[in-house]
């Protein structure tokens, strides 16, 4: 057995940052991959992409060359070799970085191969066997595929093998009407194929509110999205060819048909084959690994950060996971999960950016709230930039007169929501946000305004 101070399985978000930490201490680290480095966000999350969303837009606003006063002077086709090709050039930069600079720590020695542990503090790895009295587990997920007669005999695609589509699918079916879904959706229309999104529930991205989920089936149904909501997905065949999809509905046909298939149903852990079990780590019932509000697991000197706790689920949160740890093993700064404020976008296109609680929370939990709301269309520079789809709203405590949540749909709505996000950390009252003198023009410049309308929450 080989010992080391410290072994990191997983080259997620959190993993590379954590051992640079830990080793720049002078500790002995360990760090374990089993595929590609630098997890689901540099490989086939946000970096590909998000790529792939900037080739779509900037297709999307060619053919809208009129609108602007240019013409392209023909047709606007999609060469989705290329479009791959960028793809894997900027996602490649950040894979390439992040194994060259684990590789090359000091300190720090890196191994190939998927990682089960032995015991509490002995991890195996390729025949090694290492051993570490801290041990900190970044293996991320990957997608959930359901029970659905018939898929197993589908071709079907997730988020992940869509990072290898270099063609053009005629007629893309989308099962699952939230994030993952509806970013492939738009994205592949622009693009120039046919979709139909199946969701099973009454509405797109059922997490969000109401207004929220319409707005977006709005703007994606006047794009030629077809969207198929509150349609159970009895079973799958081939049939002529096609891919079809036998629904249970209470409304429009009892099935589609499609030549592509991606399945975009969630996500689960990938905590199924770590030997958890043996090292004394508990799971939840969806196999997420349980922490403490420091990311302790239930086994002394293990963590686990990202998405494998289930505590966020994102890129960001999986980076302030490592913050947390860092801060309470080196740096004597207690910092906790339970410090975080909920904020995410959807890049859908326009993109949605949520801090906080949404308006159901709000009204959900009884307290006396304001409430301010303003569509895209009264925001200069949304209305300058030919962009006014969508809207913003904004909610505060009538008591406190903090802020306790936001959701801007329009563009730019993912960088202007920081504006909000960074006074609800700051526990400012939404006063010092209303006062502050914002550059004109600008989308964030109109949050101000936004909060000097505020009226009850009827």
């Amino acid at each position: 057995m080989t010992t080391y101070d410290a072994i990191i399985i997983g080259t997620g978000q959190a993993g590379p940052a954590l051992a640079r930490r830990l080793a720049g201490t002078g500790m002995k680290v360990a760090i374990i991959e089993r595929g590609r480095f630098g997890g689901t966000c540099v490989n086939t999350g946000c970096t590909p992409t998000k790529t792939l969303v900037a080739s779509a837009y900037a297709v999307h606003m060619a053919r809208r060359g009129a609108d602007y006063g240019f013409s392209v002077g023909g047709e606007i086709t999609v060469d989705m070799k290329r479009v791959k090709a960028r793809k894997d050039y900027v996602a490649g930069l950040s894979n390439k970085g992040v194994e060259r600079s684990l590789k090359k720590l000091e300190n720090g020695t890196v191994y190939e191969g998927h990682a089960r542990f032995r015991s509490p503090h002995e991890v195996e790895v390729g025949g090694a066997v290492l051993g570490a009295d801290k041990i900190f587990i970044n293996v991320g997920g990957r997608a959930a595929v359901p029970d659905i007669p018939g898929l197993d005999q589908i071709d079907y695609l997730t988020n992940s093998s869509m990072m290898d589509v270099d063609f053009l699918p005629r007629h893309l079916l989308v099962l699952g009407g939230s994030y993952i879904g509806l970013e492939f959706g738009q994205m592949y229309r622009r693009f120039g194929s046919d979709v139909t999104i199946v969701e099973v529930g009454p509405r797109l991205i059922p997490r969000e509110d109401e207004d929220v989920s319409e707005a977006v089936a709005a703007f994606l149904g006047r794009e030629g999205v077809a969207i198929r909501t509150s349609a159970k997905c009895l079973s799958l065949s081939r049939r002529d060819g096609e891919i079809v999809m036998a629904l249970d509905c209470d409304e429009g046909a009892r099935e589609v048909r499609g030549s592509h298939l991606l399945v975009a149903t969630g996500r689960r852990p990938n905590t199924d084959d770590l030997g958890l079990d043996r090292a004394g780590v508990k799971v939840d019932q969806r196999g997420y690994i349980e922490v403490d509000d420091e990311l302790r697991t239930s086994a002394p000197g293990i963590w686990a950060l990202g998405d494998c706790n289930g505590r966020g689920a994102f890129t960001h949160t999986s980076w302030n996971d490592f913050e947390i740890v860092a801060a309470n093993l080196l740096d004597g700064d207690q910092r906790r999960l339970s410090d975080r404020i909920p904020a995410y976008a959807l890049y859908t296109d326009p993109p949605l950016g949520r801090a906080g609680m949404s308006e159901a929370e709000v009204r959900r939990s009884g307290r006396r709230a304001l409430i301010a709301r303003t569509a895209m269309e009264d925001v200069s520079r949304a209305f300058e930039k030919g962009e006014t789809e969508g809207f913003m709203k904004v909610l505060v405590d009538a008591d406190s007169r903090q802020i306790l949540g936001a959701a801007f749909l329009g563009t730019s709505g993912d960088e202007a929501i920081h504006c909000v996000l960074d006074t609800m950390y700051a526990k400012a009252p939404y006063t010092v946000l209303q006062r502050a003198v914002h550059i004109h023009p600008t989308i964030a410049e109109f949050i101000p305004t936004i909060l000097g309308d505020l009226a009850p929450l009827s």
